[in-house]
């Protein structure tokens, strides 16, 4: 009887760690987005550099909805218009976030992340080694079914020129903000496509991987030297 009931405790318990199911996923609410003060422009078009070393640590939720907002939030309220431009505002770019927690999507109107999947997805979203312990990986994706009025070519076109501004905003932010960065071109499109379940109109475009800096281990030295 002891050991039936331990063995059931034990199960319970596993259970309680258990990635919830989809359908049992709830939204995560952002914070108000930060948008006054911090690091000027142009001193951010300095410090913007590439960093494939990533540490663990997750992300705060602020830094998220800043980051988030950066990317392609809503600057202008009245017109729902955001702050990364779009061929002729089709805001065809959606931001998904791939976390250790599931995979979510950006919902500008709302701040907040919109469960997709509780699956995670990380190390799908590209094929470099470093992406699978990063907080955070957000993927790009063009809904095509919103450019209405456009050639093919031309919402392939768009498509990548749109996802570049979107990046690039990641990128001053999280200059601005300390945080280490890299947008990425090598993901393997159609199985990622398929783990998130989009439909036919939507395209992968990028990927960009969102964390704190890799702290550097400290060399024999330094550690002899911080002993007391």
């Amino acid at each position: 009887m002891k050991f039936a009931a331990r063995f059931f405790a034990v199960l319970s318990f596993a259970a309680a760690l258990a990635a919830p199911a989809a359908d049992e996923m709830k939204a995560i609410p952002l914070p108000k987005p930060k948008t006054d003060g911090g690091m000027p422009l142009m001193q951010a078009l300095a410090e913007r550099k590439t960093s494939r070393e990533f540490s663990a640590e997750k992300l705060p939720l602020q830094a998220m909805s800043d980051m988030l907002w950066a990317a392609a939030g809503i600057n202008r309220p009245e017109s729902g218009r955001r702050t990364s431009p779009t061929a002729k505002n089709c805001q065809e770019i959606d931001v998904y976030v791939a976390m250790a927690e599931g995979l979510f999507l950006y919902n500008p109107k709302k701040n907040e992340l919109t469960p997709v999947l509780a699956d995670d997805l990380r190390t799908l979203t590209g094929k470099q080694a470093f992406i699978k312990d990063a907080p955070v990986n957000l993927v790009f994706v063009a809904d095509f079914a919103k450019m209405t009025n456009f050639q093919p070519s031309d919402k392939e076109l768009y498509a990548a020129t749109d996802t570049g501004y979107v990046s690039q905003n990641v990128y001053l932010y999280c200059a601005a903000a300390g945080l280490a960065t890299v947008v990425r071109g090598y993901v393997d499109r159609e199985p990622l496509a398929k783990a998130m379940k989009l439909r036919p109109e939507q395209r992968v475009i990028l990927a960009q991987t969102v964390g704190y800096p890799k702290k550097a281990a400290a060399k024999p030295e330094e550690k002899h030297a911080a002993k007391p």
